[in-house]
């Protein structure tokens, strides 16, 4: 009797610990940007900012609750770039060479 205790017990926990961690797995899955949309500023907005700086803007769309954008930086490199929709920090970055 007490080994079936004992194995429950044991199963139970490593069930608790999995199930924790598919609960984290689908934490770390959301968006990369978590600003309610209200705050939000509009796209044009960045595209403006964006084009002040000397980018040339091919795509502005949203993905991961941030502005994905494609374009051409002042320096001719072609990007691709998540900015947070309130504040227009880059988030995520990447060139193409």
């Amino acid at each position: 009797m007490k080994t079936s205790v004992v194995s429950a017990v044991v199963s139970g926990v490593v069930s608790g610990a999995f199930a924790l961690s598919l609960g984290a797995g689908a934490a770390f899955a959301s968006d990369i940007c978590s600003v309610p949309q209200a705050e939000w500023q509009p796209k044009e907005a960045l595209q403006q900012k964006l084009e002040g700086d000397g980018w040339k803007i091919k795509k502005i769309k949203v993905d991961d609750g941030c502005y994905e954008v494609y374009g051409t930086d002042a320096a001719g490199k072609r990007m691709e770039a998540y900015y947070d929709p309130k504040s227009f920090a880059v988030v995520k970055s990447k060139s193409e060479s």
